[in-house]
């Protein structure tokens, strides 16, 4: 009778166990490194805006050193919110509960949102 119910559901059988820890694996392993990737950009994103604020301030620019740093910023954390969305969609890829889902729909909403500021200020600048 077992082998009747393993052959009409390969699911129930130990092998899927071992198949859908490894996957799991693989994507929390995938989300690690997405958000590492976000948080390399973020860092990067800062260099390249202290460099570029420091050289307007010995080109003595003013202002307009400030603006392009700014937006130099804004252009890489801009990406990094990709990431990050993307790391999120990642942590809730396997089994996600409602209430993973909603926590994802309003993390999604709010750097959409934040995305679009950023994007507006960066078209203006």
């Amino acid at each position: 009778m077992h082998e009747v119910n393993a052959a009409v559901s390969p699911l129930a059988s130990p092998e899927h166990g071992l198949v859908e820890a490894t996957v799991v694996a693989a994507v929390q392993w995938l989300r690690l490194a997405v958000e590492t990737s976000g948080a390399l950009v973020v860092f990067v994103g800062m260099a390249a805006a202290v460099a570029t604020l420091a050289r307007g301030i010995a080109r003595r620019e003013g202002v307009a050193a400030f603006a392009s740093s700014r937006l130099a910023l804004a252009r890489y954390l801009a990406l990094a919110l990709e990431f990050q969305l993307g790391a999120d969609i990642l942590s809730t890829a396997i089994a996600p509960s409602w209430d993973q889902i909603g926590k994802l729909g309003a993390i999604a909403v709010i750097r959409t949102a934040l995305n679009y500021f950023l994007r507006r200020e960066m078209h203006e600048g």
